[in-house]
């Protein structure tokens, strides 16, 4: 589930959040390593869907076109700590957000799966929490959540498919 990582100890004390520095994965390409003066604060381990509409492109065609994703982030004990939408949005169960914005991505080891990502993470708009502190978020280790193949035409624009992935959501902060 959490491959090549430590655990992570938090702890609330005194209405701030204790964060123990741990150590990155070592199977991440360094073009998705995050810049500047950042630690791990926080992994995490997705199970959800890659949310696909199959839409009409620029240049006249029908594709399936990632809508959204809808996953729950799991910490290293199983609870459910963060949800995951459009935006890409994170939301702690402390009520701290962020956006994402793409920074660099990389594709999958197994070729049949969504790309790694190097994600800034925008927490302008958040709560104090844990996530307020994040500025990086890898997606790494992902299984599945490719768009389909087929099933995308004229007849069906506006169709949906969510497909089914995986993934290990890792959290920088300074």
């Amino acid at each position: 589930m959490f491959r090549n990582c430590a655990v992570l100890a938090i702890g609330l004390l005194g209405g701030t959040f204790a964060l123990a520095q741990q150590a990155a994965p070592t199977d991440v390409p360094a073009s998705l390593m995050p810049t500047g003066n950042v630690h791990l604060i926080l992994q995490t381990h997705a199970r959800g869907s890659q949310i696909y509409e199959c839409r009409v492109s620029d240049d006249g065609k029908y594709a399936w076109t990632l809508k959204a994703p809808d996953a729950e982030l799991r910490d290293t004990r199983g609870s459910v700590v963060i949800s995951h939408s459009a935006g890409p949005k994170w939301q702690h169960r402390d009520g701290s957000t962020i956006i994402g914005n793409v920074v660099a991505k990389a594709p999958a080891p197994d070729g049949k799966s969504i790309p790694w990502l190097l994600l800034s993470a925008d927490n302008s708009n958040s709560r104090a929490g844990i996530l307020s502190k994040v500025t990086f978020v890898q997606r790494i280790h992902t299984e599945g959540g490719q768009a389909p193949t087929v099933g995308c035409e004229q007849g069906h624009k506006g169709a949906e498919f969510g497909a089914k992935y995986e993934a290990d959501y890792l959290f920088y902060a300074p």
